[in-house]
């Protein structure tokens, strides 16, 4: 049986939530990958990280649920990993694709937009001041909407277009957090913006709480595909 550990980023202000979010988010993959021994984490969680990979064993695989590569995947994880005496390589862990990077996942997003029926839609995400790579993965789903027929357009967090910027979606629209948990952020902050944009529409569970969600990452863990340059598209 091999290993996998799901690791998220959090909720630093309050870690328990979000890690026990998760832990059930790795029990639903466990039970369509039951050759895999699947646990969590958290980076937020002090201790959590090092706590699963001791359990996991000297080998397996990390997936991470992020919305997009970067400092995140490639730079801290690893030296956490590190720092606890579990090396990436060959012979030791492999991490995969994050989350938000994986096609499936992105379709699934374009799915759910059509499946509401709304003639338009916004997709909230967070958006980053340092990498362009989260906005391209958003502004990817929302075109692909729009290939659909439906308006679509993004808006985010954490750079512009600001999500509270975004004006004259109508009460027959609605708004995906295209997220990977339901953090503070969507509960609280893309509510906030959207009642600042005057947004009239229905706002949509966060994209990483679909049903379909474990299966996908069942899939990935199951292909086994590494984010190294020459395999990730997404950073």
């Amino acid at each position: 049986m091999g290993a996998v550990v799901i690791v998220a980023h959090g909720q630093p202000s309050d870690p328990g939530p979000a890690e026990a979010a998760l832990a059930r988010l790795a029990l639903a993959v466990g039970a369509v990958l039951p050759e895999f021994a699947v646990g969590s984490a958290t980076l937020a969680a002090p201790g959590a990280l090092a706590k699963a990979l001791v359990k996991a064993g000297p080998q397996g695989v990390i997936f991470p649920m992020f919305m997009a590569g970067g400092w995140f995947t490639r730079v801290h994880l690893p030296k956490q990993m590190t720092e606890v005496g579990v090396q990436l390589g060959p012979k030791g862990w492999q991490m995969l694709e994050p989350f938000g990077c994986l096609e499936a996942v992105q379709d699934l997003a374009v799915q759910l937009v059509l499946q509401s029926g709304a003639p338009e839609a916004l997709i909230a995400a967070h958006g980053s001041f340092k990498s362009l790579i989260p906005a391209a993965i958003a502004a990817r789903v929302a075109a692909a909407v729009a290939a659909q027929g439906v308006r679509a357009a993004c808006g985010f967090i954490d750079q512009e277009p600001r999500l509270a910027s975004q004006k004259g979606f109508g009460p027959s629209s609605i708004c995906l957090p295209f997220f990977a948990a339901e953090g503070g952020h969507v509960v609280d902050d893309i509510p906030a913006a959207l009642a600042e944009a005057g947004f009239k529409g229905r706002l949509l569970p966060a994209l990483g709480l679909d049903p379909r969600v474990p299966a996908i990452i069942a899939d990935a863990v199951r292909a086994g595909r590494g984010i190294c340059p020459q395999t990730c598209r997404w950073g």
